[in-house]
């Protein structure tokens, strides 16, 4: 199954599969039977944070897959409460030691905190550990245009990667066209809005119908279509088999503009709008 998920390269050579699976409340033994059964169904892109203390869960799950690590893309983040340099060398340091892995494949910074200020310093952190091999790209969460022009000015390395708040509802047009026009690649955070409502979308309902699809692929094949990564977590197998099975068909330009239509000026989930939000 993973041979048939393609795959895109970063704006600093790591190739990374379109589609990965998010971790976030997959804690303990059962969360790292969810991971493992989600790597065994052809995920190779597993997204953790620090501040889902799951790392050590991703970890386990890694040693217990019979995928090779050098197979598997693992993602980490930062958290706001370790911004300053002095404090996020070892921050980074401790997600290897809770995941007991060599290395992470990408480690972002979770959120701007603007008002703190100190994402630079954090910034430059990731940029030294990529250098001593702990990481093998870097990147950002949640980041605005500014926020990025920033980096790249203050230390000459911009972001492989932004991961955003990306759904039928909020669908981050503008955000999409900056990353493009910027070579950043595009990852999609709570993908399938973390509830019911779109996925009971009649609109959404036919098209799948069309497609002999469930709703949760159409939305996936949106966001791959839009050229976004989208990270759905699932603890069940066959959801996550479905949720990774979106390549054997494609939306018209009609059903795009469909799933387009449902976005909205307020469609964050939690009004978190990174040039406020604070997140530690």
């Amino acid at each position: 199954m993973s041979n048939s998920v393609p795959k895109i390269t970063l704006n600093d050579g790591l190739d990374i599969p379109v589609i990965g699976f998010g971790t976030y409340k997959l804690n303990g033994n059962e969360g790292a039977g969810a991971i493992q059964s989600a790597i065994d169904a052809g995920y190779r892109l597993i997204d953790t944070a620090y501040n889902y203390e799951n790392e050590g869960t991703v970890g386990e799950a890694v040693r217990r897959s019979t995928v090779a690590r050098q197979d598997l893309r693992i993602t980490s983040k930062l958290p706001g409460r370790y911004h300053e340099y002095s404090k996020a060398v070892p921050t980074i340091q401790e997600s290897l030691y809770r995941a007991n892995l060599d290395y992470y494949d990408l480690y972002l910074i979770h959120w701007p905190n603007p008002k703190q200020d100190v994402y630079v310093e954090a910034w430059q952190a990731l940029i030294e550990a990529k250098k001593w091999g702990l990481v093998r790209s870097i990147g950002v969460c949640n980041f605005l245009p500014e926020h990025m022009e920033r980096l790249e000015k203050e230390t000459g390395v911009k972001p492989s990667i932004n991961q955003i708040e990306l759904h039928p509802l909020f669908n981050q047009a503008d955000m999409r066209k900056w990353h493009e026009e910027n070579n950043i690649a595009t990852e999609s955070w709570s993908p399938l809005i973390r509830a019911n409502d779109i996925l009971t979308n009649s609109a959404i309902a036919e098209i799948a119908a069309k497609h002999n699809k469930s709703a949760s692929q159409v939305i996936l094949r949106w966001h791959h279509q839009l050229g976004a990564i989208p990270i759905p977590k699932s603890a069940s197998p066959k959801r996550q088999f479905e949720n990774i099975s979106i390549f054997d068909f494609s939306l018209s330009e009609e059903e795009m503009n469909i799933i387009n239509g449902f976005t909205r000026p307020d469609g964050r989930r939690k009004n978190q709008d990174p040039a406020v939000y604070e997140e530690f």
